[in-house]
């Protein structure tokens, strides 16, 4: 079985435009996704990255949430701008864009 060195997982759930939790898909993640797949293209980085879809990946309010694994790195409020960064950066060198990481601690992430 052919395996990626990473899999990014983005989420694009989309709730109610009045739920509390937002919503990723509202906030641009269709558009970041798409984007962050057309970048992996262009760059000759199929063999070694897949770009996914991702349902609800639990840090709602801070999104778009990119997640890079088996990296365990966590983004948070991911722009179209910020695709190229994270395409050349951490997939590209295997250096993650510290100005995106998600805080240790996340509002929306309660972990015991």
């Amino acid at each position: 079985m052919h395996m990626k060195k990473r899999y990014v997982l983005v989420c694009i759930n989309e709730r109610a435009e009045d739920d509390p939790k937002g919503s990723c898909a509202r906030c641009g993640a269709v558009e970041v996704h798409e984007r962050l797949k057309g970048l992996v293209a262009d760059k000759g980085l199929k063999e070694k990255a897949r770009v996914l879809e991702s349902s609800c990946l639990d840090i709602c309010a801070d999104g778009p949430i990119v997640c890079v694994m088996p990296d365990n790195v966590w983004y948070q409020g991911v722009r179209v701008e910020d695709t190229e960064e994270i395409v050349d950066s951490h997939l590209g060198r295997g250096e993650p864009v510290e100005r995106l990481l998600v805080p240790e601690e996340p509002a929306g992430l309660s972990l015991p």
